[in-house]
């Protein structure tokens, strides 16, 4: 609104101005030049040549200030900043282009002084003869429309773009190039001043002639950071970047960048933007019109986002999610695990380096149902979250403890864990299963197995046994669909959940929904609980390890609630989207909610979620205005004669307003506003980072430039 009302002002002055208007308008120009030029008084317009073309240029002169003026008081820049260069190309280059033809226009129809002070400056330093060549009036012609066109390419940075849809950007010649000093972060200042000078001038060409991308810059920075650490690397680093330069410390798959990114990416810093703060009262007035991007140390928190179908969350916020962290995982800083259905937006089979699919014989990965672990009670531990976690009846603590009694003996005789049909034959208690795990470690003689074994043979059939609930469990991927999965002997092929946490890696999951919902929601159950529990086991927490669920329904329990609270303290999180929050026993609304730093609730959620999430968000103290009328009562007979006539043409009492303002408590958003006052499209996010530091819940327009 200040940016309309500055343009207005700016052209009722300039319109006050042509037609004469303003008072003592020429009284500068004549204290400057000669007074024969002008006709007598202070409104005396010229009286000669010299006369007109001084006026003609003293207006350009004034149009100028007056448009720098304007600029300055209605912030254009930052207008044309926030709102065109931010939704970036091809929007910007056209933006641009309509602004130069409108342009353009004005200038040859001389609604802007911008001709007719050329040529009369022209004039007076080339002579009036000048005109009389014609090749020389259209150079100066063309030179007027460059000079126009030229700062509205700058603009627009329409060579760049030329430039990118061609394919032949060329990077400018090294006398263009603005000039750096020694500490710049393009001359790799860190390689410098280890000695290193060759490695530091072979990347800051690579740089300056674009060869190396931002995932490049991004790996080799934290390559070195990581050598430092040990003094041993640095040389074998320095000469790996003499040698192939911006191809140095290649991530193991040798990708240097993702097929194809769908959102904006700083890679540096490791920001993903997801959209734009919209400019609704609900957002602080510093915060509106300005972008809104997520980073390790928000995702760090854990995010919890909840809406119903199609309101967004895969495709507006999983997969930016998702590149950001597979761009992180070529530098070298994180690992990512994506688990979603089969046919899920989570990016293409060339941006991730293992590809399960569980039920589909063609994938080339199986997977570990165990997590990779060789310790029988921790496989028990989370085999049974992940198979009975979401059964309250049952004490996931008792389920364990069954599994032990049968993995460990298993082990012990074989080697190895149980395939899935071997598990659910020991859970019914077959006799042959049986009979043949207590040959066999009675052979190999392993006594302190045995007894877990006749443990379990004792126990089982008693009251509360939870053994057939967990078999009925892993009957569901008992199924000729997964035939030759979760294979566990030596010609297993298994994707092991516990490299993640030693290694960069993109591994996606995709799980058959469609066909399997049950044995879908029980595999994701079982990565969430290996997933808490793998990254809290690690030593080496520099590499941030990152788990994104596309549905996690039915997949929260009492224990991946707290393992999730963990996850900030040993560099990981988790991205959880929910279709409903009552997808998630109600037990365990309240505990998901402030195990999460981050939320988000979409367009469209029930005013029962709602409710939650404004609980969660608390309230804030806000100034209220009440206003009250009270009816004046006169004391004197005219001031009363006044008010009877008042009162008899307008039909309403005299009154005066009371304006009572005070402070009070409100919700930031109220389960209706959530409900109803979110439009498509938008999500209401609160964020917070695992530092403690939190913003309000801000209304972002989601992939909003």
């Amino acid at each position: 609104m200040g940016a309309v009302i500055t343009l207005l002002s700016a052209l009722l002055l300039w319109s006050l101005w042509r037609n004469g208007y303003l008072p003592y308008r020429l009284v500068p120009l004549k204290l400057f030049t000669p007074g024969e030029w002008w006709n007598p008084g202070t409104s005396g317009g010229p009286r000669t040549i010299e006369g007109a073309d001084a006026l003609t240029v003293y207006e350009a002169l004034l149009f100028g200030l007056l448009v720098y003026g304007c600029g300055r008081i209605g912030n254009f820049s930052e207008l044309f900043r926030r709102h065109v260069v931010e939704r970036g190309q091809p929007f910007l280059a056209l933006a641009a282009a309509v602004a130069a033809g409108l342009t353009q226009l004005l200038v040859w129809n001389e609604a802007l002084p911008v001709v007719r002070p050329v040529l009369v400056l022209v004039a007076a330093v080339a002579g009036g003869e000048i005109y009389q060549s014609q090749t020389v009036v259209n150079i100066i012609y063309g030179l007027i429309a460059a000079a126009v066109l030229w700062p509205f390419a700058r603009l627009g940075r329409w060579r760049e773009l030329i430039a990118a849809r061609r394919g032949t950007a060329t990077p400018a010649p090294a006398d263009d190039l603005a000039p750096a000093t020694e500490t710049s972060a393009d001359r790799w200042p860190e390689l410098r001043a280890a000695g290193w000078t060759d490695a530091a001038e072979t990347l800051t060409a690579e740089v300056r002639t674009g060869r190396m991308n931002d995932v490049d810059v991004a790996r080799l920075r934290h390559a070195w950071a990581e050598a430092t650490r040990s003094p041993d690397r640095l040389a074998p680093l320095a000469e790996a970047v003499l040698r192939t330069g911006g191809a140095a410390a290649l991530h193991p798959s040798g990708r240097r960048d993702l097929p194809r990114r769908t959102a904006r990416h700083d890679v540096l810093t490791g920001q993903v933007r997801i959209g734009r703060c919209a400019e609704d009262p609900h957002n602080p007035y510093a915060r509106r019109s300005t972008g809104l991007a997520l980073d390790p140390t928000l995702l760090g928190t854990s995010l919890l986002a909840v809406g119903p179908p199609g309101s967004g969350k895969s495709e507006r916020l999983v997969r930016p999610v998702v590149e950001a962290l597979g761009l992180r995982a070529l530098a070298g800083q994180a690992a990512v695990l994506a688990v979603g259905g089969a046919g899920a937006p989570l990016g293409p089979d060339e941006a991730f380096d293992v590809v399960v699919r569980v039920g589909n014989p063609a994938s080339a990965h199986d997977l570990d149902l165990y997590g990779g672990t060789s310790d029988p009670d921790e496989a028990a531990a989370v085999l049974a979250e992940g198979l009975v976690g979401d059964v309250g009846s049952l004490d996931s603590r008792r389920a364990a403890t069954v599994l032990a009694q049968l993995l460990g003996p298993y082990r012990a005789a074989h080697g190895h864990f149980p395939s899935v049909p071997e598990l659910r034959e020991l859970l019914d208690g077959a006799p042959a299963a049986l009979a043949a795990l207590r040959a066999a470690l009675e052979a190999a003689g392993h006594h302190a197995m045995l007894r877990e074994l006749e443990a379990r043979a004792r126990q089982a059939g008693g009251p509360g046994d939870p053994a057939p609930v967990l078999a009925d469990r892993v009957a569901l991927l008992d199924r000729p669909a997964f035939a030759g999965f979760f294979a566990t002997g030596p010609d297993a092929r298994p994707f092991e959940l516990r490299s993640l946490g030693q290694y960069p890696l993109r591994v996606r999951v995709d799980l058959p929904e469609r066909g399997h919902a049950e044995a879908s929601r029980l595999l994701t159950r079982l990565l969430l609980a290996q997933f808490t529990a793998i990254t809290a086991a690690r030593t080496d927490t520099t590499l941030f390890a990152g788990l994104v669920l596309d549905d996690a329904t039915h997949a929260v329990t009492a224990e991946t609630v707290r393992g999730i609270r963990r996850l900030r303290s040993v560099n990981a999180g988790a991205v959880l989207t929910l279709r409903t929050v009552d997808d998630v026993p109600e037990a365990l609304h309240t505990p998901l909610l402030g195990a999460v730093g981050c939320t988000a609730a979409f367009s469209g959620i029930t005013t029962w979620d709602g409710k939650r999430f404004a609980e969660a968000w608390g309230k804030e103290w806000v100034e209220t205005r009440e206003v009250a009328q009270h009816t004046v009562f006169a004391d004197q007979p005219f001031t009363r004669a006044l008010h009877a006539l008042r009162k008899l043409v307008t039909g309403k009492a005299v009154t005066t307003d009371a304006v009572t303002v005070r402070q009070v408590e409100k919700e930031r958003w109220s389960a209706s506003e959530l409900a109803y006052a979110v439009p498509a499209g938008h999500a209401v996010i609160r964020l917070t980072t695992v530092d403690g530091e939190h913003a309000p819940p801000l209304l972002v327009e989601l992939g909003g430039r």
